[in-house]
């Protein structure tokens, strides 16, 4: 229901945008509860043996990277980088994307390929490029560590060490990542003052004239689709495809999920390759309608903000967060 749902509201925001409409409606929706699987239930020890294999790098084939070199705790769950430094020090293809509120995603990774946290969790630590760890070696390794059988046995009720029960552990430490309530969030609550002028100019211009609910729209601000909007245009040998490979369809040919903005302010540089720095970047990239592609989202155009219009858009997009939060 929910997909029906993001996708009513896209075409419903298409076409109120595109029919002339200059009015606007923010609709606000506060973070639900974390959703959990139900073969994967919480506990703190489950927690607490998902914190330990996140950190630990152990997990990589070179002992070298864990889940946190590309996902650091001080850095609000990225590695800042463009795109991120995989094994041997080799530069990967594409930007790490924060795991702030990760949970509540349908799908997994830029293009989608992991249907879950579980699934996703894995998917690093066997891959070539990035820890390059096979999962019988991780097992054995595991199992010689003495400290690793007794948090097993705390978490699932005895000693067994399996991929399955490494994945539900960080998949659950990693579904404690929620974000807390932002300066947008104090404002829908009543606090009037938690949004400066240009910010709420900024939330208008967000959800009318500037086009961004279309896609950016829920409580995380994302639909939690997939779409070309003009990033990664120029075929190579070693061109990024997007959703594509996976779908093999070519309405996804580079096509990209929808990131959540939540603490969007902290987590730059932005797109799935990491080229743009700032949110002043991002809000031109849009405001000129992206770069030119056959394949690029309908969605995507020119938008023709003022400079004051878009500092408000760039003003709006900081009050979701707050500046008493540590990073």
């Amino acid at each position: 229901m929910k997909i029906f749902r993001n996708i009513l509201v896209g075409l419903f925001l298409q076409f109120y945008f595109f029919s002339g409409f200059t009015a606007w409606a923010v609709v606000y929706e506060p973070l639900p509860d974390m959703p959990y699987p139900a073969d994967n239930p919480p506990t703190p020890e489950k927690e607490k043996l998902g914190s330990v294999l996140f950190f630990d790098s152990r997990l990589s084939g070179s002992n070298l990277m864990s889940c946190s070199s590309c996902h650091f705790k001080n850095q609000n769950w990225i590695d800042t980088k463009p795109r991120s430094i995989g094994i041997e020090g080799k530069e990967l293809g594409r930007n790490s994307p924060t795991l702030w509120n990760s949970g509540y995603s349908r799908l997994q990774f830029w293009d989608g390929r992991a249907k879950s946290l579980e699934e996703q969790a894995l998917m690093p630590i066997q891959d070539p490029f990035e820890m390059n760890q096979s999962l019988p070696a991780l097992l054995t390794e595991l199992s010689a560590i003495p400290e690793y059988p007794p948090l097993f046995k705390a978490a699932f009720g005895d000693q067994e060490i399996t991929a399955k029960r490494i994945s539900q552990a960080i998949a659950t430490f990693e579904r404690t990542l929620k974000t807390k309530d932002t300066d947008y969030d104090l404002y829908w609550k009543g606090d009037k003052s938690a949004m400066s002028p240009p910010s709420i100019r900024g939330m208008n211009l967000f959800f009318g004239k500037a086009k961004c609910s279309i896609c950016h729209n829920g409580p995380r601000f994302t639909d939690d689709q997939f779409h070309n909007i003009g990033v990664s245009a120029v075929a190579s040998a070693n061109e990024d495809v997007g959703r594509e490979k996976i779908t093999r369809e070519k309405f996804h040919l580079r096509a990209f999920k929808t990131p959540a903005l939540i603490y969007i302010s902290r987590t730059a540089p932005y797109m799935h390759n990491g080229s743009l720095e700032t949110l002043e970047d991002v809000v031109e990239f849009y405001n000129l309608g992206g770069n030119d592609d056959a394949f690029k989202s309908p969605f995507i155009s020119p938008i023709g903000l003022t400079a004051t219009e878009k500092k408000d858009v760039v003003e709006f997009l900081k009050t979701l967060d707050r500046k008493e939060y540590p990073n």
